[in-house]
């Protein structure tokens, strides 16, 4: 329940305090007093957009404080938002000269979004102008489940409805990658074969390049080999007899005397690994094959070696190892892509499933209380002076899931008996819609928890007995909750446990808007004035008593 408004600096309004109590509250005041602007300034309670050219002194802050007596089950609200309980919980919302905005729930610094979600549970303003909601089909889902009981399983739905589709989206993503992949892939499995042909992790460029010089060459290295040796070994002249004969004398010097000992053993040595050295050329010439398949071979690797160089830009081995394992991983991916698409299909297909049993039951639920919605609407608008108003609320199946289940919803009416029943938006009269609003939101207040209501001046455009009717069926709505309405209807007023009037004067040479709480005699001399104008006549006065009684 409201308790308790505080407006500072906001538009008209340079300070305003009020407390509310329970059951119906009337608030009246002529046109531009500043009922208005009490309501928006309630409305950044609801967590909507500031706006600095609604400051009145731009030295100062601009202050809108609402106090709401809370029950013990928002204590989970509160728990799951780190705020501390109160059962008295005030919410305020401040609007700095600079522009900037701070919301607070009893103090603490709160985002707008989680003021949405606690002001939400806690108040609801409609206003003559917001009519239009019940040409929408959302608005309309949310009237036949209230009455339908679905309050705990359109919630499930919901939940189910939103993992069903972010299901869907990423198995779209997954689709899409793979479809952007496949128009690419052909080209790049032609690369990889090509990069798998060549065994790259053992292929070895220095060797296959000093292999095939060996094989292009092989006759002119056998050739100087061989001359090489015969050189060496030629009989008298070859350098091999000579180094011979050099051995043998200086043997006989390192016999004659030890000083040439040293000298001897490394020409020995030497000797040793001269002539090893040399028989190794011989070994090697000797064992010189040439092959025409071998050099073909051999041409074969460098050519394909060289052609990948040239087609991947690059200059190494190494460099062809990363992008065949690139490319390696792509098709792996493309092969994950395949299996997460299989599995969020049959995922998509068990959540289709049990979706489709939830709505199935929203809808059963909605039928068995669509009757009672028509009965209970007709009456009232038979109350309201609508003697001949019909309604009806169709259901159609459809392809897809919503966020309201499998159909959707369509609200007909009629004023008038003898005419086809059309969708509400085009069957409705200016003068009908705030009597059709009313009812609704009657019956909506039977099956809510909300347990405060707004209404602004949703009795515009009516007098006489549906005047009457109308204060009637606030009277009966506010036994279950608090109703607040801005009214000028006397008959409306009448019925208040509390009435307040919104005054416009002037301090200090400026105006201000505020509100003032009635006692009985200034409720009585409020609603003689609703009457008659603004000169009271003792007949407004009498009819005013006779209204209060």
């Amino acid at each position: 329940m409201l308790s308790r408004i505080f407006i500072q600096n906001f538009a008209l309004i340079d300070s305003l305090e009020i407390t509310l109590n329970k059951g119906l509250q009337v608030i009246t005041g002529e046109t531009g007093a500043g009922k208005s602007i009490i309501l928006g300034a309630l409305r950044l309670i609801l967590g909507e957009r500031a706006d600095t050219k609604s400051i009145q002194s731009t030295e100062t802050k601009s202050i809108v404080e609402a106090e709401f007596i809370v029950h013990e089950n928002f204590k989970d609200f509160f728990e799951e938002n780190d705020l501390d309980f109160e059962l008295n919980t005030v919410i305020r919302r401040e609007i700095l000269p600079t522009g900037k905005s701070r919301a607070f729930v009893n103090d603490v610094p709160v985002t707008l979004e989680t003021l949405k979600k606690l002001s939400e549970r806690l108040i609801d303003i409609h206003s003559q102008f917001e009519t239009s909601n019940l040409f929408e089909e959302e608005y309309q889902f949310r009237m036949i489940d209230g009455l339908s009981k679905n309050k705990t399983l359109i919630i499930s739905y919901q939940q189910e409805f939103l993992a069903y589709k972010t299901l869907v989206r990423e198995l779209e993503q997954y689709k899409k990658q793979l479809s952007e992949g496949n128009k690419e892939n052909d080209y790049k499995v032609f690369l990889l074969e090509e990069l798998l042909e060549v065994n790259l992790d053992v292929f070895d460029l220095e060797d296959v390049q000093n292999q095939l010089s060996k094989q292009e060459n092989a006759e002119t290295i056998i050739e100087n080999l061989s001359l090489i040796f015969k050189k060496m070994d030629q009989e008298e002249i070859g350098v091999l007899d000579s180094l011979l004969d050099v051995k043998s004398k200086l043997s006989k010097v390192a016999s004659l005397s030890h000083e040439y000992t040293e000298l001897n053993q490394r020409f020995e040595e030497n000797f040793v690994e001269f002539k090893d050295l040399l028989f190794e050329l011989q070994n090697e010439a000797d064992k010189m094959e040439t092959s025409p398949e071998v050099l073909s071979d051999l041409s074969s690797q460098l050519n394909k070696i060289n052609s990948l160089f040239l087609k991947h830009k690059v200059n190494s081995v190494e460099e062809l190892i990363a992008i065949r394992d690139k490319i390696q991983n792509e098709q792996n991916s493309f092969a994950e892509l395949e299996l997460l698409i299989d599995q969020t299909e049959k995922k998509i297909e068990t959540a289709s499933e049990h979706l489709k049993k939830l709505a199935i039951q929203l809808s059963d639920n909605r039928k068995k209380a669509i009757p009672s919605f028509i009965k209970k609407t007709e009456k009232l608008l038979n109350q309201l002076g609508l003697e001949k108003a019909k309604i009806e609320v169709q259901l159609t199946d459809t392809e897809n899931f919503h966020h309201f289940g499998k159909e959707n919803i369509a609200l007909m009416f009629q004023a008038n008996s003898g005419f086809p029943l059309k969708p509400i938006q085009t069957a409705i009269s200016g003068g009908e819609r705030s009597r059709v609003m009313l009812s609704i939101k009657k019956l909506m207040a039977e099956n809510s928890e909300l347990p405060t209501l707004i209404l602004d001046e949703i009795d515009t455009g009516v007098s006489g007995k549906v005047a009457e009717e109308i204060g009637n069926v606030m009277k009966e709505m506010s036994k279950n909750m608090q109703l607040i309405v801005i009214s000028h209807l006397a008959q409306v007023a009448a019925k208040g446990n509390n009435n307040y009037k919104v005054i416009k004067r002037e301090v200090a040479g400026k105006t201000q808007s505020t509100i003032i709480s009635l006692n009985q005699e200034e409720k009585l001399q409020e609603i003689a004035q609703l009457l008659s104008g603004s000169k009271i006549t003792e007949a407004a006065v009498s009819q005013a008593k006779e209204l209060m009684k």
